[in-house]
């Protein structure tokens, strides 16, 4: 697919490919004497089982527009450029791409925008471009991985069947341990760079922001919100919820300006503007390519592709298992996984099969979470161990793979070939060790309150 459509496969090809692949699994259930009234009765429990992530899906969209036009985003960019200096460029680097993918959820428009900047400073600075893009690409997926905002944070537990906060909180035992040797790694490199230190980069960059938002601790409020509300317990549908709407207060109170460029002259046309915020596509003109793709947003509507996909994959899984053909794979893996480290290295090497083979980051998270769910459960394991998984192996390795949509779009935005930045995408290549040396030690494996096989879940 990726020789076909390149990086823009998720705009329809998966899907198509998703759900012919169910019709004909469909095709072979009958043959053996499975009823159509069976099989879609599995695809419809199948489906069900995901409404709320698709909700939580679309109300990250509508949290995306709204906090870009309060500008929460723009804000976390232009302090976070402030940490630049020659003697710690590497880790301020990694850092500033984590905070900023952590608030967008999205390690493609992280390394579009900020991790294009990155480049051009390091390069000014006299830094090799391959470890520039190392930390960018770590940093980058960082908040692809566990941001609430990130789409395959979203996608991994709705495969799995875990709740989504449950599945972030689970997700600090790997990624904060990779995080920080991360960050070590870069703070040693950095001591061996002699470089020369140019601001232009950086300060050109805060004042194209500064021109169109009016930046100040206070665009802060609605992440300080959802921190709140997360941290109380509250479910992900209302938090989301409350973050989006505080964007839109934040975008009225602070954000005249940057109103007033979208068309906001009274009421009628402010409404138009929030409501165009929270659902299609908003863009905040500034004659710069760069600073275009920074501000702007698609809304609710830009996460309709990944809705698609999830939909596909469900009709995709439920056929197979309506089949039978889930229940089969299922029982040959579990004669393999003789015990729980082997099903955590089985469902890491799956991951990284796919990426390798599919080159697709989705995919890596959608096929195997169908087929090892049912296995965890057998083995007492609760979702959020195989929710976990699918993020360190799926999501974040994606990118070190050149033929991989994710690979293919790094590379080429950065204008680093995957294999120049490979050794220092240490946040990537390092998480799927992490979690498998969690599993090998038994550290905070999550069960179910009555295993179903207790006497076979030991390690």
């Amino acid at each position: 697919m990726l020789g076909v459509y390149g990086d823009a496969s998720i705009e329809g090809a998966n899907q198509m490919i998703l759900l012919l692949s169910g019709f004909v699994a469909m095709l072979l259930a009958r043959s053996n004497g499975v009823t159509w009234l069976n099989l879609f009765d599995s695809v419809s429990h199948s489906l069900g089982q995901t409404g709320s992530a698709l909700i939580i899906l679309l109300l990250i969209g509508a949290l995306s527009g709204a906090w870009l036009i309060g500008g929460v985003i723009p804000g976390m960019i232009y302090y976070g450029l402030d940490l630049l200096r020659p003697a710690y460029f590497l880790p301020a680097s990694l850092l500033i791409c984590s905070a900023v993918s952590l608030v967008t959820g999205s390690s493609w428009s992280t390394a579009a925008t900020v991790g294009i900047a990155l480049i051009g400073v390091g390069d000014g600075m006299g830094i090799s471009s391959a470890m520039t893009a190392g930390a960018v690409v770590s940093g980058a997926y960082f908040g692809d991985k566990i941001s609430p905002l990130s789409d395959t944070t979203n996608l991994a537990p709705a495969m799995a069947g875990a709740d989504l906060f449950d599945h972030i909180r689970y997700m600090l035992i790997t990624t904060i341990p990779t995080l920080l040797v991360t960050l070590i790694v870069f703070i040693a490199l950095s001591m061996g760079i002699d470089a020369t230190h140019s601001e232009t980069g950086v300060e050109a960059l805060q004042t194209r922001i500064a021109e169109h938002f009016a930046i100040s601790p206070w665009v802060f409020a609605p992440p300080l919100l959802v921190i709140v509300l997360i941290v109380r317990k509250v479910p992900a549908i209302p938090a989301i919820l409350a973050g989006a709407l505080a964007g839109l207060v934040g975008a009225g109170i602070f954000q005249q300006e940057a109103l007033r460029a979208l068309g906001a002259s009274d009421f009628t046309s402010m409404y138009r503007v929030l409501m165009d915020a929270l659902t299609v596509e908003i863009q905040i003109e500034t004659g710069e390519a760069q600073m275009n793709a920074l501000l702007k947003s698609k809304g609710m509507e830009g996460m309709l592709s990944t809705i698609w996909l999830i939909v596909s994959a469900m009709v995709f899984g439920g056929a197979m298992e309506g089949a039978g053909f889930l229940q089969c794979l299922g029982d040959a893996l579990m004669k393999r996984a003789k015990s729980d480290r082997s099903l955590f290295a089985s469902t890491v090497a799956t991951c990284l099969g796919i990426n390798l083979t599919a080159s697709d980051q989705y995919l890596s998270i959608v096929v195997p979470g169908r087929m090892y769910a049912p296995l965890f459960k057998q083995r007492g394991l609760a979702p959020v161990n195989l929710s976990r998984t699918l993020e360190d192996a799926g999501t974040v390795t994606s990118a070190l793979v050149p033929w991989n949509t994710c690979g293919a779009y790094q590379s080429g935005v950065l204008g680093v070939a995957t294999g120049d930045y490979f050794a220092y995408a240490v946040f990537n290549w390092l998480s799927p060790v992490t979690t498998l040396v969690v599993a090998y030690f038994g550290i905070k494996i999550e069960r179910l309150p009555d295993p179903p096989n207790s006497s076979e879940s030991s390690l």
